[in-house]
This record gives C-alpha cells, structure tokens and sequence, in this order.
C-alpha cells in the first residue's frame, strides 16, 4: 500500500487501485477531533463518541478524498455475509443491516468502518462496479467476500479475473489468538482447507484472517489480490484495535467510489 498525508489526515491507498477513475482511501486514526479512548480520527458513532466529533471527522475524511459527504452509502454492520446494492446515496433512509455493499452509481462513496476485521476492496475497471466487504472471523467463516464476488457477477456481469480486490489492515496472525468455538467454525467452512489458516505454536492457535479471505477469493476466479500485511494489533499508533485495546476504542474508515 501507498502511505499518503494530506494536512493532518494519513490514510493508506491499494496500489494496483490507483487508477484516474476510482477514488479511495484506508484511513488512519490520525488527523481527527476525538479524545481518548478513541483518539482521534473515529468514525464509528456506537462506540460512545461524541456524535457532533464523528461527523466532523466524517467530514474531514470525504473532504480529504474530494468526495461530498452527502455522497456517502454507508450500513449497519454485523458480521454477516449481506449483500446490499447502492443505487444512489443513502441520504436519510435508515441503515440497512449488511457487511457488503456493491454500486456501479460514481455518485455514491462506500464507507465502512473497522477496528481489526479485514477491510476488502474489489473494483471491476470493465464494468465499472466497485465493493466494499467486512470480514472478521464470522465474516470469514460465513464467506463474506465470496458472497461479494457473486453479486458483483450477478449484478454487474463482471467476470472474476477482471476484478481488483485489495486486502487492508486488520489484525494479523501473529495477534489474531482463537478459542475452540473459533476453531470448529472455522474447520467446518473450510475443511481440509482450514489447517492452512490456523496457525499452532506454544499452545495456543492462531488465525490468519489475510490468508483464509485471499483463498475465497481465488476461490472464486480472483487473481489480482493485493494485501496489506498491516496488523493492527502491531500498530496501535495508526490503527484502532478492539482487541489489543480491550474493546476501548474507535473505528477507521475505508471508502471507495467511482470518479464521477
């Protein structure tokens, strides 16, 4: 990924998506309004921020990518595999429950937020068709991102090899510690599969979140994957953790949108 700056905001760009006619954007916590615990670029406003601090910092973020907040498509997540399709902005309609949000509209920009699940980026330069995907373990394990690349087929007649898909930064297998209940889920949705995404040393098992989405996806006909390889367990400073902050803390942003 490219690290850019611009004022006091940093967010990192995918560079196989640094194209003239796409827009987007992983942002860092830096550059915001909020205080501890969510210091300080927080987008998330169920994490007990100040309403009127995350707006501003909502603000800061379309400003920075030159894109009107109003443009702004954006859903309740829930660590589901729910396709929604953007056919416009969502302007005061009320938050449809997904973890997918696909539109082919430049005049929407798709946001979500993180604090450790894997942002994932796919654009389709063919048809024009852009996605937006959050995958923690449930998200993994109810295959997310593959749910993603049917839709962007059904929807938008896009053909896998032709889509673009970027990894972000999300907490890493050196982190990412997981119990017994993880470990059955995650064996059940990929079988033999699974042993090449539980990683076991000292006792305790490992899952690499990076490695099982890359897998879907190549699954299902995507070859160009891009991955971060940021932890954001590692790297506190410039990402919010909900797990190595003990829930503490605030959401980045991710965004994505077609130049209009």
């Amino acid at each position: 990924m490219v690290r850019t700056q611009t004022g006091s905001l940093v967010f990192y760009q995918f560079k196989s998506l640094l194209q003239l006619n796409l827009v987007h954007g992983v942002f860092t916590r830096h550059g915001g309004l909020s205080p501890d615990p969510w210091r300080s670029l927080n987008l998330g406003g169920t994490v007990g921020d100040d309403p009127d601090r995350v707006a501003e910092n909502r603000q800061r973020l379309f400003s920075t990518l030159d894109r009107p907040v109003s443009s702004v498509f954006d859903v309740l997540q829930a660590h589901s595999a729910n396709v929604v399709i953007a056919d416009g902005p969502r302007n005061d309609r009320p938050h449809t429950k997904g973890d997918i949000i696909l539109t082919d509209d430049p005049g929407v920009t798709l946001l979500m937020r993180f604090a450790d699940c894997v942002p994932i980026l796919l654009y389709d330069p063919n048809r024009r068709a852009i996605g937006i995907a959050h995958a923690g373990w449930l998200g993994t394990v109810r295959r997310a991102v593959e749910f993603a690349v049917q839709a962007m087929v059904q929807t938008f007649q896009s053909d896998p090899a032709d889509i673009l898909a970027g990894l972000g930064p999300s907490i890493g297998p050196d982190h990412y510690t997981v119990g017994e209940e993880v470990i059955e889920q995650i064996e059940a949705s990929f079988g033999r599969e699974a042993s090449r995404h539980l990683v076991r040393r000292d006792g305790k098992t490992y899952l690499d979140l990076w490695s099982a989405n890359q897998a879907l996806l190549q699954g299902q006909g995507v070859a160009h994957i891009e991955v971060a390889q940021i932890c954001t367990a590692c790297h506190r400073n410039d990402w919010y953790s909900h797990r190595s902050e003990g829930g503490k803390t605030g959401r980045f942003g991710a965004a994505i949108a077609l130049s209009e």
